[in-house]
């Protein structure tokens, strides 16, 4: 019997994870990249300025759940692509993520993540949350900003790339 109870359990918690899974309130992004620019060039997404220099990433992913605000992102590596901080972080010791609604749009909406530190390998975690998501949040992007120094704060250095919404991509 209790065997029995273990296979229905499992299954039942195998559905559930199945059916939260297919939610198309759920998007995510399996890759982070840099920001492709060159100095003095600006590369503005959605309105936001980009880093003053190119920025590469070893790995990261993200993902959002448009309907409840839980949001998680990890980035490792992400280190500026030229000058004397080439391969390192240089003075950026802190990101947020950033959710951007309706991109480019007159609903436009940017949402930011509490700001996480960025150790010296360039190595960055989030989980929590996004708050006062519209309920249409359409074409979302999500990038990762700079939190500190305050003189470069709100600049984007890198983009979620590979957007799955729901069960898209399985």
């Amino acid at each position: 019997m209790k065997k029995m109870f273990a296979v229905v359990l499992t299954l039942l918690c195998a559905s559930a994870v199945f059916a939260f899974d297919s939610d198309d309130s759920i998007v995510r992004w399996k890759s982070i990249v840099g920001v492709i620019t060159i100095p003095g060039v600006d590369n503005p997404v959605a309105g936001i300025r980009a880093g003053a220099t190119p920025w590469t990433v070893r790995s990261g992913h993200a993902s959002v759940n448009l309907a409840t605000g839980a949001a998680f992102f990890e980035v490792e590596g992400l280190s500026i692509n030229g000058g004397n901080s080439t391969g390192t972080p240089g003075p950026i010791s802190a990101v947020t993520g950033t959710l951007v609604c309706n991109a480019a749009s007159q609903t436009q909406v940017v949402l930011d993540t509490a700001a996480v530190a960025l150790n010296a390998h360039g190595d960055a975690n989030f989980a929590g949350h996004v708050l006062n998501i519209p309920l249409t949040c359409a074409n979302p992007l999500f990038l990762i900003r700079i939190a500190s120094p305050a003189g470069a704060a709100g600049r984007w250095i890198a983009t979620a790339t590979e957007r799955f919404i729901g069960d898209e991509g399985r």
